[in-house]
């Protein structure tokens, strides 16, 4: 069993979500290549759908905090979503 440094937080699980999401998008570098990685806009597009469907399934089970953060993120990952599919999947952030 887990310690309680070591269990996972809502935030973290969260925070990881996003950045599977940023992953997908081409947005960070693969730390072996050094070159970030191809846009997967599907893939980006249903790490979006989890987060929302988490909001959808956690509505009045969190705290202040936790529901800002996952609204935030939501909103960042979805505006992020409408650039990505402006620019035609292609990568917007250059290497």
């Amino acid at each position: 069993m887990a310690s309680e440094r070591e269990r996972l937080t809502f935030p973290a699980f969260v925070i990881s979500l996003a950045t599977t999401a940023a992953v997908h998008f081409g947005d960070l570098v693969d730390p072996d290549s050094g070159q970030p990685g191809e846009p997967n806009l599907e893939g980006a597009s249903q790490i979006i759908e989890v987060l929302g469907l988490l909001e959808e399934k956690t509505r009045g089970n969190l705290t202040i905090e936790e529901r800002q953060l996952l609204e935030q993120v939501l909103y960042e990952l979805r505006m992020r979503f409408v650039e990505a599919q402006a620019a035609g999947g292609k990568r917007i952030i250059e290497p």
